[in-house]
């Protein structure tokens, strides 16, 4: 497992150096690198800090924070088919970046885009507290996460058909598709922080997801007190997806392949998944934000669009396998 981990490592840090180095303007790497280090106010110091670095740490954020919550909501609610969107927060914070642009806020300000789907996902915990209640239970959670998606789903297609200015229903539309591009710092300290609070509070989960694969009885005999993993789970995972979700627009699918293509691997421990889902979707990510860079420079390839097309034959599998009475 430490070889695993090793390589994981190892592959985030490649491949962070090469969403790092890659371009349109194709640059040296020693020079790159150099430009990056050294600072200044040439144009090459200039693109490598404010375009590349931004862009190179949010795909390294985001796809952990999707792989990380995806693993954890797999071990909790024992369904190999939830991931990150499963209880709304995505949903409702996409709707508030659609809002923004509807409205017109996100040409008055630069921020004014993500701080509208963070307002949205806040909502969006607020009416999950409200409908799962403190006493219910994983069931009632799933459920009110699906009545949420779908509201959020309704509220996103209403604005889009009642929008009187084709130009912002095609902003909108490109926007849900997902994209690290043209993001700067001010988009990395506003995500990062609550990202990271919520990647300890998620991976603070362990032990209590490793005694809940035994039974809820058994972890409840071990200590585990249900009401307060569900509500860490639910906290963590809204301060991850609110912030990736503001930031990135909606990518799919990292957080619901990742943990399948690295459970075997670890012998099915969410101690030991939580973190390799982290480093697999961070992987993921980068590799995928350096392919659309790549595979067609001249067009703005959107990076949901790439990740739905790599995790959307492994989801056509799982369904299979569930349909047919297999072991996912």
């Amino acid at each position: 497992m430490r070889g695993l981990f090793i390589a994981l490592s190892a592959g985030v840090a490649a491949l962070f150096l090469a969403s790092l180095l890659t371009g349109p303007a194709g640059l040296p790497m020693p020079e790159s690198l150099r430009a990056l280090l050294a600072g200044g106010n040439e144009p090459l110091p200039v693109v490598m800090r404010e375009i590349r670095l931004p862009r190179a740490i949010l795909g390294l954020a985001v796809g952990a924070g999707l792989g990380l919550t995806g693993a954890a909501l797999q071990g909790y609610l024992r369904n190999p088919l939830a991931e990150p969107g499963l209880i709304g927060i995505s949903g409702m914070a996409a709707l508030g970046a659609v809002l923004a642009i509807q409205t017109g806020l996100s040409l008055a300000a630069p921020l004014a885009l993500p701080l509208a789907a963070l307002a949205g996902a806040a909502i969006g915990v607020g009416l999950l507290v409200a409908l799962a209640g403190p006493r219910g239970g994983s069931v009632t959670l799933i459920l009110a996460g699906v009545a949420i998606s779908a509201l959020a789903g309704a509220g996103t297609a209403l604005v889009l058909n009642l929008s009187p200015n084709p130009y912002a229903a095609n902003e909108i539309v490109f926007w849900l598709m997902g994209s690290l591009a043209d993001r700067s710092m001010l988009h990395v300290w506003l995500a990062l922080p609550p990202m990271l609070l919520g990647a300890v509070l998620t991976l603070s989960t362990r032990r209590a997801l490793d005694a809940l694969t035994l039974g809820e009885a058994a972890a409840q005999a071990m200590g585990v007190s249900a009401p307060a993993l569900r509500w860490r789970l639910v906290a963590g995972t809204a301060l991850i997806v609110g912030p990736a979700t503001a930031v990135a627009g909606a990518i799919g699918f990292v957080g619901l392949v990742i943990p399948h293509v690295l459970r075997p691997w670890v012998g099915a421990r969410p101690s030991a998944l939580l973190p390799a889902s982290a480093l697999g979707g961070a992987a993921l990510l980068l590799a995928a934000d350096v392919a659309v860079r790549l595979v067609v420079p001249d067009r703005d390839l959107k990076l949901g669009v790439l990740t739905a097309i790599v995790g959307a034959p492994l989801f056509l599998h799982l369904i299979w396998k569930t349909r047919s009475g297999g072991r996912v």
